[in-house]
């Protein structure tokens, strides 16, 4: 069956608002294609679905991937350019996280929503950067604060998939994420998750190298409860196992910390 259970599985929050009137555009191209091939008999096509077991409503995760390309379309035109890396990085989330069947037809997403942009700047140069907020608007309201936390990290990680992130693609986590309901500290705190100094481990703590040891604990906990995977569950097994990465790295800035300061 392939892209058609796929619109059905996202039909869901993203089906009307802002999302819903990019998914027209981006998607609508791809279910006609869809529908001539099944029409003529051809198969092998893939379903958008949990690559394993542990996903508790396809719907929502779904429409968390479209929402998430919706996203990434801003991040990776931030800087007026589209980077192999970043769209490379992509097709591995993809691949990964949603199967082989969705590399190509999210790729194509992802250009259709390249080519809405142009269009919808050449009337008003503002259009598209006001949807992006009205969506961010849109994903508040219909999903929770984990699970935009996590799709905040994916992110951040496209930006930084080509080993520097600009002043321009920053800006734009920050609007991104603002928009999401999400601060301009946890931005600042996923950008510095790979980083390896004192002062990175600071940044991903969200607080100052003046902080008192209680307030480092304190800070460790609240990122702690907050970015724990079983709260990004209901995504999926594979996106749970992302978010355990993120854990990991976190726990790793906690302990540069912990180690620098003489904690236990």
């Amino acid at each position: 069956m392939g892209y058609g259970k796929w619109i059905g599985g996202v039909v869901g929050f993203m089906a009307m608002g802002p999302l819903g009137a990019l998914a027209g555009y981006a998607i609508g191209a791809l279910f006609d294609k869809a529908t001539d091939a099944e029409a003529q008999g051809a198969t092998g096509r893939e379903y958008y679905g949990p690559t394993s077991s542990g996903c508790e409503d396809i719907g929502q995760r779904n429409s968390f991937l479209f929402a998430m390309l919706v996203m990434a379309s801003y991040i990776i035109r931030a800087d007026g350019r589209i980077m192999h890396s970043e769209m490379e990085f992509v097709r591995r989330f993809l691949r990964v996280n949603f199967g082989e069947g969705a590399v190509a037809e999210g790729e194509q997403i992802l250009l259709n929503l390249f080519e809405r942009r142009k269009q919808m700047e050449r009337t008003d140069p503002m259009a598209f950067k006001n949807t992006i907020h009205d969506c961010g608007a849109q994903i508040a309201v219909n999903l929770t604060y984990e699970q935009r936390l996590q799709m905040l990290d994916f992110l951040v990680k496209i930006a930084q998939s080509d080993g520097n992130v600009c002043q321009a693609e920053i800006e734009a986590l920050k609007e991104v994420a603002v928009a999401m309901g999400l601060s301009v500290k946890e931005v600042e705190s996923m950008l510095n998750l790979r980083g390896s100094s004192l002062e990175d481990a600071y940044k991903v703590l969200e607080i100052s190298p003046e902080a008192t040891d209680a307030e480092v604990r304190a800070a460790y906990r609240r990122l702690a409860l907050k970015h724990h995977p079983d709260k990004v569950a209901a995504l999926g097994e594979d996106i749970r196992k992302a978010a355990e990465v993120k854990f990991q790295e976190i726990n790793e800035a906690k302990e540069r910390i912990y180690k620098a300061r003489g904690l236990k």
